[in-house]
């Protein structure tokens, strides 16, 4: 039974248990509405109330798409159109394969960017210049439309076609536009000072909790992951996505159906991420009903959104460690244990029940999405080996649907991947990790990687 104790003494344990010095959580079911809050909000900051800000990561995302969507209601988009017919910068000789992305394409990251902003370009603080200046040919992993792969450029440019469509900035759009009317005051990570307090990330050493002070967020990245806000805010902006919306209707009950339509069916799904993705929401079937919802993983923080629009049930944590991510997979646990079966894809789940296999010699090689490089090789006595950006090597098991984990040190350190075969010659040419798509390109001696970023999920 969900009631106000339950969830006081569930939030309180479970932060106990992994370490995590604040947190969030807000539940709004047909039955009723709830919040708690537990612990410290970062040196200098005092308690966690239900008004801290903890910053978003990549649950900034949703707040874009909403954005984009709104624009669509208006008239002023199409989600099917070539984005060079609102931003003539990505047209001409010079556009390579970028005249072929789409808004449906970027919200549903299947447009073909690249993760991440190369380092090279991070000197660029206009969204416009970078986008005039770096989103070439090269940025692609793939062909627009053919397969899903996390894109924080993607949202990156939906961020400057809102500029570019309403004539404010990104931060003004989100204020205005989005959260004004639903009586929220927005921060963001990087505006200096913020609005509001927003909690202090920290992660674990030798046992207790080091502050980080900054997020390490470049600023042209902001659509993506530069917003703070609660849980109850969260709770209040999941609500206008509902079946039937609680508070102001931001979009139409036409863009709120679209916006929750799964957009890979027929595409090979990564694992580890979610079971569909529709336009800027995961889709999640691991229960009897169908939840939406996102993650966002800060440095130093772990926040979790999750929605039944049709049950009008939603479900908001946010924390301020990134044992957070466990904390909450404990959360869900117990609130699915409780009645509310949340939708939810572990990152680090059990391992598939399927037969491992000799991982094959067409699995070998270097897979790249933008700066990021994987490479897979035979190690001594011919154990499967996978370097992340370096040389640093972790075990590759290979399962016999071409699935494979990555076993590194320590205590639950497995992360699930795909070898993906091109469906017109059977090669082995992708290589799915963390929701990313990495590409074969010819080995060469290993290079560094461009040093750590922040794991926007």
């Amino acid at each position: 039974m969900i009631d106000q104790p339950f969830l006081d003494d569930l939030l309180a344990r479970t932060r106990a248990e992994f370490g995590v010095p604040g947190a969030q959580l807000a539940v709004h079911t047909p039955q009723g509405r709830w919040q708690t809050v537990v612990g410290d909000a970062g040196p200098g900051r005092g308690p966690v109330t239900t008004d801290t800000a903890f910053p978003l990561g990549s649950l900034t995302k949703p707040a874009t798409a909403t954005l984009a969507m709104m624009l669509l209601d208006d008239g002023d988009l199409e989600l099917d159109e070539p984005l060079a017919e609102y931003l003539p910068e990505l047209g001409g000789p010079a556009a390579g394969r970028t005249d072929r992305l789409t808004v449906r394409g970027l919200l549903s990251h299947t447009g073909g960017l690249a993760s991440d902003v190369a380092e090279r370009t991070l000197g660029t603080r206009q969204r416009s210049r970078w986008v005039a200046d770096h989103l070439r040919e090269a940025d692609l992993v793939h062909r627009p439309g053919s397969v899903f792969s996390y894109s924080n450029v993607g949202y990156l440019l939906l961020g400057h076609l809102v500029e570019q469509l309403t004539g404010v900035t990104w931060r003004e759009a989100v204020d205005t536009m989005l959260l004004a009317p639903l009586g929220i005051t927005p921060a963001f990570v990087l505006a200096e000072p913020p609005d509001r307090t927003i909690a202090c990330g920290h992660t674990h050493r030798d046992g207790r909790a080091v502050p980080i002070e900054r997020q390490a967020l470049p600023i042209i990245e902001e659509p993506a992951g530069g917003l703070a806000l609660s849980a109850a805010d969260l709770a209040v902006l999941a609500g206008t996505q509902l079946t039937i919306p609680t508070g102001p209707t931001l979009l139409s009950a036409a863009a709120r159906s679209t916006m929750a339509t799964d957009q890979l069916t027929g595409m090979t799904v990564p694992p580890g991420i979610a079971d569909g993705w529709a336009l800027g929401w995961a889709v999640y079937r691991d229960t009897a009903t169908e939840w939406l919802g996102h993650d966002g993983t800060a440095n130093g923080g772990s926040c979790h959104l999750r929605f039944d629009p049709r049950a009008r049930t939603v479900v908001a944590f946010t924390s301020n460690a990134g044992t957070g991510i466990r904390m909450w997979d404990r959360l869900v646990e117990e609130l699915r244990a409780a009645g509310i079966p949340v939708g939810h894809t572990p990152l680090f789940g059990p391992a598939p029940e399927l037969d491992r296999i000799r991982t094959p010699d067409e699995c070998v090689g270097r897979f790249v999405n933008g700066d990021n490089e994987i490479r897979v090789l035979r190690g001594p006595g011919g154990v499967p080996t996978v370097s992340l950006d370096g040389p640093a090597q972790a075990e590759l098991v290979c399962f016999s649907d071409l699935r494979f984990e990555i076993r590194q040190q320590g205590p639950g350190m497995s992360y699930p991947g795909r070898f993906v075969r091109d469906p017109v010659n059977g090669s082995i040419d992708l290589l799915q990790l963390a929701g990313r798509v990495a590409r074969r390109h010819p080995l060469q001696p290993e290079t560094m990687g461009s040093g750590e970023r922040s794991a926007a999920r």
